[in-house]
């Protein structure tokens, strides 16, 4: 019985190890994929931000042209 017990036990240790390291794993990934995830966001504000002024500039060249 203790022989059974033993070797329960050192199971458990060896699949609680491999879970820690999966989870340590993912932890790294969604760490990861949170950083890419800021890095597009800025990216896209960004982007959206010259895209305003664009329109902003092409408005104001074509109130100009109406002016004149």
């Amino acid at each position: 019985m203790k022989e059974q017990l033993a070797k329960r036990l050192a199971e458990l240790k060896t699949e609680f190890a491999s879970g820690q390291k999966v989870m340590a794993e993912l932890e790294t990934k969604q760490a990861n994929l949170r950083d890419t995830l800021l890095r597009i966001s800025g990216a896209i504000q960004i982007l959206e931000e010259e895209i305003s002024k664009a329109n902003q500039e092409v408005e104001n060249a074509q109130d100009e042209v109406e002016v004149n």
